[in-house]
């Protein structure tokens, strides 16, 4: 006997939890991005002394130099998720053709392969630093570009190791008899299957340059004074951490946050695997 119902019910129920856990992470990101109209002050006018504590004109205090800590926090949330979201696209939609097409090529596909494990063996700080000094002006480019170097080799392997098993599948070997392009099987049958891998690398290329460009910044590889970047904020102000904290745990935590929450959205919009049908005898 079957209880088709129940298991029917079971992602439908998770569907309508993940709504709301959706929204709630979404919005972090929309304050982030909408962070420059609601500042009350330029991130560059002095409106207290330097690391003052909170109050008065500067809700969170002063920075080094006396500007407002909060309004700098509002303006350097943009630039920042900007980037991380072109490295993301990027890397995944690189990763995720190169993957399918390295499945359907053997030989393209340990070609690929050979290229991808020499390139993680490179430490991503080094890697930045190399194409920084490579590229002495490119400030935030120079750094974009540097994560998606070093990332796709990675998600290269990820999508070719979850294309595997789909390639040897009943509906791929119909559509090769059928005479379909590599071009067709690898869009219209390989990629509809990948779609919760290629969801999930996306959130994860997403929180690691989110990290990458914001040590970057930290180390002052990229953005440069007076911009209002969050790593940036934390490496300029740590010198007076203990007379004005809120200048350094400010930026630090809206950094975490930010990348906690675009875990979460990608988790919840992540398509459930169907569930079997319980039977019983």
């Amino acid at each position: 006997m079957t209880a088709p119902s129940s298991v029917a019910a079971r992602p439908a129920a998770r569907r309508t939890r993940r709504i709301p856990l959706a929204a709630v992470a979404l919005l972090p990101l929309l304050l982030a991005l909408a962070g420059p109209l609601l500042a009350p002050h330029t991130i560059d006018t002095p409106v207290t002394a330097p690391f003052a504590p909170p109050g008065g004109a500067a809700v969170l205090g002063g920075d080094q130099l006396g500007r407002d800590v909060l309004s700098r926090l509002l303006h350097g949330g943009p630039l920042l998720i900007a980037g991380a979201l072109l490295v993301a696209v990027v890397i995944t939609s690189v990763a995720t053709l190169a993957g399918i097409a390295a499945v359907l090529r053997p030989t393209l596909g340990r070609a690929a392969e050979r290229t991808a494990d020499l390139a993680i063996l490179l430490p991503p700080l080094l890697g930045i630093m190399l194409v920084a000094l490579a590229w002495p002006g490119g400030g935030r480019w120079a750094v974009i570009a540097a994560a998606v170097v070093l990332g796709t080799p990675y998600a290269l392997r990820v999508v070719a190791a979850a294309a595997a098993p789909l390639a040897t599948a009943g509906y791929v070997e119909a559509a090769l008899a059928r005479g379909e392009s590599t071009a067709h099987i690898a869009l219209r049958e390989i990629l509809p299957n990948l779609r919760a891998t290629v969801l999930t690398l996306f959130g994860l290329r997403f929180v690691e340059a989110f990290y990458i460009i914001s040590m970057a910044g930290f180390l002052q590889i990229g953005p440069q004074p007076p911009a209002s970047d969050w790593s940036l904020m934390v490496r300029e102000n740590a010198s007076g951490i203990l007379l004005n904290p809120w200048a350094v745990l400010a930026p630090s935590l809206a950094i975490a946050l930010l990348a906690i929450t675009a875990s979460l959205l990608t988790h919840s919009l992540a398509p459930d695997t169907p569930a079997k049908a319980v039977t019983r005898p």
